[in-house]
Order: C-alpha cells, then sequence, then structure tokens
C-alpha cells in the first residue's frame, strides 16, 4: 500500500513559518477616490516574510503534496480520461512567440493562423467531419455551439418548429443541459437490457420534432453502439440530427470516426483526448466539427487557406461569435503539438492501450462488472456497499478514486478508466487498491479518509454554500 503524506502547516510547524503574504489574515481596506493609499497598506508597511529559497520551495512543495492529479499516481475517473500532460507541450506554449495578441492582423499573425487552420484540418480528419471550428472553450460549451449550429441548420431550412432534442439516460449532465439552453425540450430515452440504445424505444421516440440525438460513442458504460448505423438511419429519416458528445473519443481515435459512423455534428475535448489539462475551471477547449451541409452555420471567425495566405472569415450563415478571439490559443496549440508528435500511429496505438488497460484492470479486480464488453472505460458495482464509501476508502491507499453512483443503470457504480497512461504495475497497484476496500467492512469505510489532509467534508453543504479562502478554515 502507498500512502501520501500531506503537507503540515503552522500548528506544528510553529513560528518558524512565518505565513507568506498572500497568506496572511485578509483585510478589507477602503481606497478613497484620488487619495493616496493609506500607510499601513503602502510597500514600505508590508513586512515580508523571512524565509530562505529552499524554505519557499518546500512550503510550495507541501502545498502541492495536499492536492492528488494524474503527476500524482493513477487517476482512474471513469469518462473523465485524466490523461498527463506531456511538458514538451508546455515548453512549447511558453515560449515568447507564442504569445501573440488576439487583436494583432491577419497579416501579422500568418504563423498562428496557420496552426489553427492545421489543426482544424487534423481535427476534421480524425473526427470525419468536413469543418471544424476551434471557439468553443470547453466541452460543454461546444456541445451548446453545437446544438446552436444544429437549430439554425433548421431554422434555415424552414424547419425552426422542431422542438426536442433526444438523450439517452445515461448521457452526460451537460447533454441535458445543452439542449435545454438552447431552446429545446428534452426526451430521455432509457437503454436496452445490454446497456446501449433500445432500437424500439428510439423508434417511438424520433418523429417530427425531433431535431437532434445526441449519443455518446463508446457510451458511459464503455460499450459500443453496435447499431450506430441504423441509429442513425432513424434519426436522419426523422429529419433530425445526429450528434456524437466526444468524451469518450479516446477510445476511438485513429481507430474509427464518428463522422463515418453518421454523425452530423461532434464536439472534442481536447482536454480528455489531446492531453490538454482536464479540469480546474479552464482554460479548456471544445471544437466542434460538423459534415459539410452545416458548415456555413459555424461561428464567426473560421480560418481558410486562401492560395498561401491564411484568413480569416465568416461563414453565410453563422450562428456567430461564442468565444473571445479564436478560442483558446495555447490550450489548441498544445492539442496541435500532441497530435504532430504522435502522428496516426501513435494515435491509433493511444486508444489501443487506453482499452488494453482498462480490459487488463477490470480482469485483476474483484468486483463485479454488469454490461460488456467494454472499451476504455468500465463500470463496476460496489454491491453492498456504498460507492461513495468505496471511494473515500480508496484515498487511503494513496490512489484517486473512480467516478462514483454514475450511471445510475449500475448499482452502486465504480466507473473506472485508467487511460493508456499506467503502467501494468500501477495497474496492479489500482487493482489492489480496489480489492482492499472490497474486503473492508462498512465501519471501516463509514469513517474514511483517514490520511488525507480533510477527512469526510459535506459534499451537498460545500457544494451549496461554498467558502473559498486561501487561508485555513476552522
Amino acid at each position: 500500500m502507498q500512502r501520501y503524506e500531506q503537507a503540515v502547516w503552522s500548528e506544528t510547524d510553529g513560528p518558524r513559518y512565518e505565513p507568506l503574504l498572500a497568506e496572511k489574515n485578509e483585510r478589507t481596506v477602503g481606497v478613497q477616490e484620488r487619495s493616496s493609499l493609506p500607510d499601513d497598506v503602502t510597500r514600505d508597511s508590508v513586512t515580508l516574510p523571512e524565509l530562505s529559497e529552499p524554505e519557499l520551495a518546500r512550503h510550495y512543495t507541501r502545498l502541492s503534496q495536499m492536492n492528488y492529479g494524474v503527476e500524482n499516481g493513477p487517476f482512474p475517473l471513469g469518462s473523465c480520461t485524466m490523461k498527463y500532460n506531456p511538458k514538451f507541450t508546455e515548453d512549447l506554449a511558453a515560449l515568447p512567440d507564442a504569445a501573440v495578441h488576439p487583436d494583432r492582423s491577419a497579416g501579422s499573425t500568418q504563423g498562428t493562423l496557420a496552426v489553427y487552420a492545421k489543426l482544424q484540418d487534423y481535427l476534421g480528419r480524425i473526427g470525419g467531419m468536413d469543418a471544424v471550428t476551434l471557439q468553443p472553450p470547453a466541452g460543454a460549451a461546444g456541445e451548446f455551439t453545437g446544438i446552436l449550429v444544429a437549430r439554425a441548420y433548421h431554422e434555415h431550412n424552414g424547419e425552426g418548429d422542431r422542438s426536442e432534442v433526444i438523450v439517452p439516460a445515461s448521457a452526460h449532465g451537460t447533454n441535458f443541459a445543452s439542449a435545454v439552453m438552447a431552446g429545446y425540450e428534452v426526451v430521455e430515452l432509457s437503454p436496452g437490457d445490454d446497456g446501449r440504445v433500445d432500437l424500439d424505444a428510439l423508434e417511438a421516440a424520433v418523429g417530427e420534432d425531433t431535431a437532434a440525438l445526441m449519443l455518446t460513442n463508446p457510451n458511459t458504460l464503455g460499450l459500443f453502439e453496435r447499431d450506430i448505423e441504423q441509429i442513425a438511419e432513424l434519426v436522419h429519416d426523422a429529419g433530425g440530427l445526429l450528434y456524437y458528445d466526444g468524451a469518450n473519443l479516446n477510445a476511438l481515435l485513429g481507430q474509427a470516426r464518428p463522422g463515418d459512423m453518421g454523425f452530423d455534428v461532434m464536439h472534442f475535448n481536447l482536454h480528455k483526448t489531446f492531453a490538454t489539462p482536464h479540469g480546474g475551471g479552464g482554460p479548456g477547449a471544445g471544437p466542434i466539427g460538423v459534415t459539410e451541409e452545416l458548415a456555413d452555420f459555424l461561428p464567426a471567425p473560421q480560418v481558410r487557406d486562401d492560395g498561401g495566405e491564411y484568413e480569416l472569415y465568416e461563414p453565410a450563415h453563422s450562428v456567430g461569435k461564442v468565444h473571445g478571439a479564436m478560442g483558446n490559443w495555447l490550450v489548441l496549440l498544445k492539442a496541435y503539438a500532441y497530435i504532430e508528435r504522435l502522428g496516426d500511429h501513435g494515435l491509433a496505438d493511444t486508444s489501443s492501450k487506453a482499452v488494453l488497460n482498462a480490459n487488463y484492470l477490470e480482469s485483476q479486480v474483484d468486483l463485479d462488472v454488469p454490461f460488456g464488453p467494454f472499451h476504455h472505460e468500465f463500470v463496476a458495482s460496489a454491491g453492498d456497499q456504498d460507492a461513495a464509501d468505496f471511494a473515500k476508502r480508496m484515498l487511503d491507499y494513496g490512489v484517486h478514486p473512480p467516478t462514483t453512483k454514475w450511471p445510475e443503470i449500475v448499482s452502486e457504480a465504480l466507473m473506472t478508466e485508467p487511460t493508456e497512461l499506467e503502467s501494468k504495475d500501477t495497474l496492479d497497484q489500482l487493482a489492489e487498491a480496489f480489492n482492499a476496500v472490497a474486503d473492508e467492512d462498512e465501519q471501516s469505510l463509514s469513517t474514511a479518509p483517514e490520511s488525507t489532509a480533510a477527512s469526510r467534508i459535506d459534499q451537498t453543504n460545500a457544494a451549496r454554500n461554498p467558502r473559498l479562502s486561501w487561508h485555513d478554515l476552522e
């Protein structure tokens, strides 16, 4: 078992560790208009902490140890694809030449526009899409933009009265939210007995009101929708569009393309598929790809190669601008570098290893996995144990727990996605943690975690009444 020692702060270290300036108690100082700053907040009045460089380095190292990330150990958060961010992409993004002001003219940013254009082309080829926009700053923003494009397409064709978007019950919650925010009613689709889309249920749900079906493939159980061609046919015959949620594209990377399956719109999660850091409030990137008939509705501006010179242009029926500039440039740059480095073979190798790792890990875990065969992730059941308690206890074994209690079609769900990053030794360590927790009694799980900086917190209260602070709270 591997345990991580948490950082220790001033309670035991004593006055030797004088709080840094940013950690001193907060004070609110009123500043009157046109007056000078009060004497007690001028530079001369500040008492700076007297710390040596090693002490400062150790302080921030301890702070970093109070958190857990993919650079600490395995991070098998199912459906979130917590991938390591290669440092060469960070080095590239830190180059002075990468600092490009978004308001510079196209004539002075030809290199930047070339990267945009090439990334659009790469993503289009990977997804099997005819056109791509890089503007949406997150996966959910990509979903929303994709549905806006679908709505604009229907309205342009005189079918703006289509009022429904079909979403499987196991879909990501953002799918439901994106459809509602775009003005649609959501028709929830219950899964079949095998965890996949029930064709009879879908046939009953689609109709003249259907604007789109939003689908993840493989779905959130890690199952590939084997009937995807019939699904596409049912939706298209009803006049609807098929939307691909790119959350699980890591399972298909270089192996299969949503466009070839009949999808009309898709979003890419650069943070899930192309190694850009995930979560933490961004910045992210959620480009969308569309088929040719939807290209004229993409956000403006777009980038194109006009005879050797790159230029910005507005598609004929654009939904407008959905983000400043052209999107989050440095995030896009890192994804571009990642794709360039891996190439076709490397991308295909990525998904192969992600699927292999998930299947190997599942074979070593002594838990019931009710649905399969799966691809890059699997959903086990914690059985009689509470999945949330199970997850908390895994923290005591030095690993990040999987996603819990979702999708709801698996009782006490533990959704696990090891990704392609992990070695066999790490997967064995992760399986050991799973199995050790599975053998523990209810009492042990109910008091976990015991080795982390914070023990069990009131998650509901923390979400509804957040208290954000840079210093310790009682």
